[in-house]
């Protein structure tokens, strides 16, 4: 009898996991290999899902957390530093860059009233993505940090220091980018980037407390009023140059490869 060696291929990842309950979609981050970082698979199957969004108006809230340890610890630079080795003229990494921009896009524009659970770190990109957020409810033990200076990087992720600066201010966003210091949940919630805090283990209550009466509004006074709101909002960012950030990024890494890593 012949020894026969059998091969078991793992199933694919799945970058979000969706449940659906009525008019309110549960939205998870589900991190590859432990790595709470949003690679170009997530970034993808968000933008996916958000987009066809247009064609669900039942949809009223979406509700956006994550199954890692933490909410989100920023973008995957090892992906960055991957697409440039594969493609040193830059247009690998400008696409992932791009990515981010359209799906800040698609959750600013999307009819669904977006929530954020925030838990954990909420590090970069994973701050600018919850920005985007139209309500963020984060645990009391949340810790914000935007690093990117720090590493040698321009704060160039989907578009995100226009609506940071729109949401917080600019004096503080300025100082937070620059020095690049981490700050807890009770600071988050006094600039704005947390509407609410809470104990970990009363996070889900408090935003379903939210969710509730958002299912039972008039669906086209919610739109009217996001838009609305996203308007107001944008026209503080006149001069906005997010379509750049995917560019910018893509030199500052050129550069830092040729000059060797920066210390964080």
């Amino acid at each position: 009898m012949n020894d026969m060696t059998l091969t078991f291929t793992a199933p694919p990842r799945e970058a979000i996991r969706v449940e659906e309950d009525g008019p309110v979609l549960h939205v998870r981050l589900n991190p590859a290999g432990g790595a709470d970082v949003l690679d170009v698979e997530a970034l993808d199957a968000l933008t996916a899902l958000i987009d066809g969004l247009h064609e669900r108006p039942g949809i009223r809230v979406l509700l956006l957390s994550s199954m890692g340890e933490d909410f989100c610890l920023g973008a995957d630079r090892d992906e960055y530093q991957e697409a440039l080795a594969a493609d040193p003229s830059g247009g690998a990494l400008r696409r992932i860059g791009d990515k981010a921009q359209r799906l800040c896009q698609a959750l600013e524009n999307t009819h669904a009233v977006t929530v954020a659970r925030l838990h954990g770190r909420v590090v970069g990109a994973g701050l600018a993505l919850a920005a985007y957020c139209d309500l963020r409810a984060g645990a009391d033990t949340c810790r914000f940090r935007m690093p990117e200076v720090g590493l040698g990087l321009p704060p160039a992720w989907g578009g995100a220091m226009g609506r940071l600066v729109s949401e917080a201010g600019v004096a503080r966003i300025r100082e937070l980018m620059l020095t690049c210091e981490p700050f807890d949940a009770a600071t988050a919630h006094r600039l704005g980037l947390l509407h609410k805090v809470a104990p970990l283990d009363q996070l889900d209550r408090t935003v379903a407390a939210w969710a509730r009466p958002l299912v039972r509004r008039s669906p086209e006074a919610l739109v009217l009023t996001k838009r609305m709101l996203t308007g107001f909002a944008r026209a503080d960012r006149t001069a906005d140059v997010a379509l750049l950030d995917s560019h910018l990024l893509t030199a500052q890494l050129h550069q830092a490869q040729s000059s060797g890593p920066a210390a964080s």
